[in-house]
């Protein structure tokens, strides 16, 4: 018995339809601000981090951005009151990727 048969026996009604579903991807727009966005390092617990303030847009916005830069610099963070915090001091390359997606920023610290 094929897994087919199987499924037929356990939903007798359903009908099979050889029509692939179509997925549609949602664009995301991030809101460019006027004002720069702060980029600046802090020891926590004695560990760097990196923390990023500034952004005027929606948190979800904010949260996706958040996820794009770890993604890209393959570390750890969080999302917490409006700032992303990465752990380690990589300012110079998240100030490269923020610019890149037309971004002003402002180095704080060090």
């Amino acid at each position: 018995m094929d897994l087919h048969e199987q499924l037929k026996k356990l939903f007798p009604d359903h009908e099979v339809s050889n029509e692939p579903e179509v997925i549609e991807e949602k664009t995301h727009k991030l809101l460019v601000q006027k004002e720069p966005m702060i980029c600046k390092f802090e020891k926590r617990k004695g560990k760097p981090t990196t923390i990023i303030e500034g952004y005027e847009g929606e948190d979800e916005d904010f949260k996706i951005l958040a996820k794009e830069i770890k993604t890209k610099l393959s570390v750890g963070g969080s999302f917490k009151d409006g700032a992303i915090i990465i752990q380690g001091d990589y300012r110079d390359k998240i100030m490269k990727i923020l610019q890149e997606k037309g971004f002003k920023t402002k180095r704080v610290g060090g």
